[in-house]
Parts: structure tokens; C-alpha cells; sequence
């Protein structure tokens, strides 16, 4: 281990547990993460690992089974995680973010129905927010759930599951108008149980398949087709509708600071790779890493993983102390997301011809990182989001 990325303050424990998970990650992931990623394969032993490890409770009490770990903890997991193979810590997150929501928002009864389960991992977390027709636009939904005698039903499509098909609990967010004047009060979470795979997974919910995409392999990203679907009320998250919208926006702070570690753990396995080639490589009778631009280009790389990776604690450790992080989490998802892809494409260069082969493991980086620039809000959102905060703060 380099000196990049260390966290000071931690304790006995979280340190324990993330040498447990770099072992795993040297041992279990790096050698095969590139053969599965190549054959977009999910990576069953590795989740089963996982879970034997706790990961899948990790930040659930103790109470309910889990770890209960801090937020930051989580984001220093996943460091180590995409480090090894970004779609890895997919897999962990979109659960970990429904669980987030549970914990914090879920009644009594759906804490003990629930989180129990997805400590061990038996019940799989998704969370589904997007549409076809939109993105970032959240308050335009148009999944609809409509009261009934005895709950609601639901009709809607939703984009971009991750863990669509391997889930059996999904969050999802519906319009229900209730009759109240503001859009952000008329959404509410729903939770929507259903069978892992493929095909029609419930009465009327339908899991098409999987969506092929440039990067971001191995796991399974789909659509979800709700016709009719008849919900109870108790399924509503935290009991009471109207709440989606803040509820959703609770669970994305933490899901961009998922997202900002993951660029973090993919820049600096970017950065091994690319110091490492430049020592092997020779050029004019020396190694290029002895030539002054490889040599300003490792130094710029490795400040820029230090910069993103200090931005990623600061706003885990907001989070934690109970404080409203929408601008730290955006900040550290924006300049991470952003230095990643910066990294990636000089550790790229460094590799020269062979950086485009497939048998070199930047080749695979050079895709996942082009989704962190989207994934959790696009960095032209985060800057919104940063901007609007910035003028209330510093209003003249």
C-alpha cells in the first residue's frame, strides 16, 4: 500500500475491516475482474464473499444484525471495492442506499421486517427514481400510484435499476397525488417486493432484461414495467404518503458520496497502473517515468486522488454528524468524478498503444470512469445544486 489515500482518525475497527476488505479485494476481485467484466458476467462468488464478510450490513445497527458502521466507513469500503472493479461496488450500493432509506425513514415494523435480511444479504436492495423521459428532472415523474379500498395501484415505467434483476425489494418513487399544492409533496417511496430474474417478477411487475451498456459490466441495469400493481399501505415508506421526494433526496446525498469514492478507488488503481508501467517501460535508454513529462504527469495524477479522496471523507464525515451534506456530497461527487476521468485518460497515455488493448487492465478503466460522470447526477447538476446553495449562503 502507497501512501495515497489515507484517512486519519480511524478507529481500531474500521481499520481492521478495511484491511479485511483490501485482502479480499487483492485476493478475490483484481485477478478476475477483467475476465468478467470482458463477458459481462455477474460476479456471483465475489457478492457471495461479500456477504460472508458483513458488507451487506454494513452500515444496518447492530440491532437488526449488521455492522453498523459509519457512513464514512461505507465510503472508504467502496474506495477499496472499485479499486478492485467499479460494478463490484454497484452491486453493493444501490442496497446499501435502500437500506439507508429503511433505517432512516421505514417504520418499526419495516425495520424488522426488512433490515434483518438484507444484513445477510437474503433480501437485495434496488431503488428506482429515473424514467424513460427524464433524468435529473425527478419532480416530472410519471409512475403514478392511485388509492384504492385496500392500498394503492401503480402504473409506470422506471430506467436505470441497478440491480434490477438480482433484487427482491425495490424503493420506488410514485406520484400520488393526495392533494396537496406542492409537486414535491404529492411523491411517495414504495416498497415493491418481487422475485429475482427476469420476466414478469410480480402481479404486474415486469423486469425486461438487462440494458447493454459501454461500461459499468457485470451487473445487471434494467427497466422496471409496473401495470396495475397492487400495492398494501403499509408498504409506503415510513407509513405516511407524500414523503418520496425528500425521502429520495436523503438516500441520493449518500449515494453521491458512493459515487465519489468509487472514483476515487477507480483513480487510484488507475494511478498504480500507470506509475507501475512507467518504471517497466523504456524509452531513449531509460524508463519514462525518469522522462519529466511522465514524471509531472504521475505527480499531477496522484495530487488530484489525494484532492477527490479528502473531499469524499469531508462530506461522509457531514453526513454522519447529522448534518444536511447536498452541497459537500455534490462537490466531492463533482471533483472526484471529474479528476477520475482525468486520471484514467494520463494513465491511459502513459500506457501509450497498450492502453488500448484489452489485455491491459486501463482499458476497462478508461470505460467505468466515463460513468462517473453521470451516475448519481451529472456534474452540470451537482454544480446547480452547489451554485443555488453558494447565492442563499452568500446573499447580499
Amino acid at each position: 500500500m502507497g501512501r495515497l489515500v489515507r484517512t486519519e482518525g480511524l478507529t481500531e475497527i474500521q481499520e481492521e475491516i478495511l484491511k479485511t476488505v483490501r485482502q479480499f479485494v487483492e485476493k478475490e476481485i483484481l485477478p478476475v475482474a477483467t475476465e468478467l467484466e470482458h463477458k459481462d458476467e455477474y460476479p456471483t462468488d465475489i457478492v457471495e464473499g461479500l456477504k460472508e464478510l458483513g458488507i451487506f450490513g454494513i452500515m444496518i445497527p447492530e440491532e437488526y444484525g449488521g455492522l453498523g458502521e459509519s457512513l464514512l466507513t461505507y465510503a472508504l469500503v467502496v474506495e477499496e471495492i472499485a479499486r478492485g472493479w467499479m460494478s463490484v461496488s454497484g452491486v453493493i450500493n444501490t442496497h446499501f442506499i435502500l437500506a439507508y432509506l429503511i433505517r432512516q425513514h421505514g417504520t418499526d415494523e419495516q425495520k424488522q421486517k426488512y433490515l434483518p435480511k438484507m444484513a445477510t444479504g437474503e433480501v437485495r436492495g434496488a431503488f428506482s427514481m429515473s424514467e424513460p423521459a427524464l433524468g435529473s428532472d425527478v419532480a416530472a415523474i410519471k409512475t403514478k400510484a392511485t388509492k384504492t379500498d385496500d392500498g394503492y395501484e401503480i402504473t409506470g415505467q422506471k430506467m436505470w435499476l441497478t440491480n434490477g434483476g438480482s433484487s427482491n425489494l425495490v424503493a420506488v418513487l410514485c406520484k400520488t397525488d393526495e392533494g396537496d399544492d406542492s409537486v414535491y409533496k404529492n411523491m411517495t417511496t414504495f416498497l415493491v417486493e418481487k422475485e429475482p430474474g427476469f420476466g414478469e417478477t410480480a402481479q404486474g411487475v415486469t423486469i425486461p432484461g438487462k440494458i447493454e451498456k459501454m461500461g459499468y459490466k457485470g451487473i445487471d441495469t434494467t427497466e422496471m414495467i409496473l401495470e396495475k400493481h397492487k400495492i398494501s399501505a403499509d408498504q409506503v415508506l415510513g407509513g405516511k404518503p407524500g414523503q418520496g421526494f425528500y425521502q429520495m433526496m436523503d438516500g441520493v446525498e449518500v449515494g453521491r458520496v458512493n459515487v465519489g469514492a468509487r472514483a476515487v478507488g477507480i483513480a487510484n488503481r488507475a494511478f498504480e497502473l500507470g506509475i507501475a508501467y512507467a518504471q517497466q517501460r523504456e524509452t531513449f535508454g531509460k524508463p519514462i517515468a525518469q522522462h519529466q513529462a511522465i514524471l509531472f504527469r504521475l505527480a499531477e495524477m496522484a495530487t488530484k486522488v489525494e484532492a477527490a479522496h479528502a473531499m469524499v471523507v469531508r462530506a461522509a464525515r457531514g453526513k454522519d454528524s447529522g448534518e444536511r451534506n447536498d452541497v459537500e456530497a455534490g462537490m466531492a461527487k463533482m471533483l472526484a468524478a471529474e479528476y477520475c476521468n482525468e486520471v484514467v485518460q494520463d494513465s491511459f497515455r502513459i500506457h501509450g498503444g497498450y492502453g488500448y488493448s484489452k489485455e491491459y487492465e486501463i482499458e476497462r478503466l478508461y470505460r467505468e470512469a466515463a460513468f462517473m460522470l453521470i451516475g448519481e447526477g451529472t456534474s452540470d447538476i451537482q454544480k446547480m445544486i452547489i451554485g443555488r446553495s453558494l447565492l442563499k449562503d452568500y446573499k447580499l
